[in-house]
């Protein structure tokens, strides 16, 4: 079993910046990619990477979105400055992971709330 877990979310202010964090856990064989999706209230792309550095981002957060990996600690992270209102939503880590058991699977932490005030 794999496990995803997030944290960093908040409540900050529009101009602000957070880093959310998540960390992938379990019999990992390996790992192909790594993103944040955002659900408010349809669950989109916010932005992924791949283990070997190659990123993508949704249109609406390029330029003040960061995504990130480390490898070696199977963590991912998503630095957002400039934080707008409509950032606002519960952001869900997701990683594509190769397990002992199951092969490749897509798996989603529990989820983390990040709310965006003006």
């Amino acid at each position: 079993q794999v496990q995803l877990v997030e944290s960093g979310g908040g409540l900050v202010q529009a101009g602000e910046s957070l880093r959310l964090s998540c960390v992938a856990s379990g019999n990992i064989v390996s790992i192909n990619a790594m993103g944040w999706a955002r659900q408010a209230p349809g669950r989109d792309l916010v932005a992924r990477t791949t283990t070997g550095g190659l990123t993508d981002y949704a249109d609406s957060v390029k330029g003040r979105f960061t995504i990130s990996i480390d490898n070696g600690r199977n963590t991912v992270y998503l630095q957002m400055n400039s934080l707008k209102p409509e950032d606002t939503g519960v952001y869900y880590c997701y990683g594509n992971v190769r397990d002992y058991a199951l092969g490749w699977r897509d798996y989603w932490g529990q989820g983390t709330q990040v709310t965006v005030s003006s």
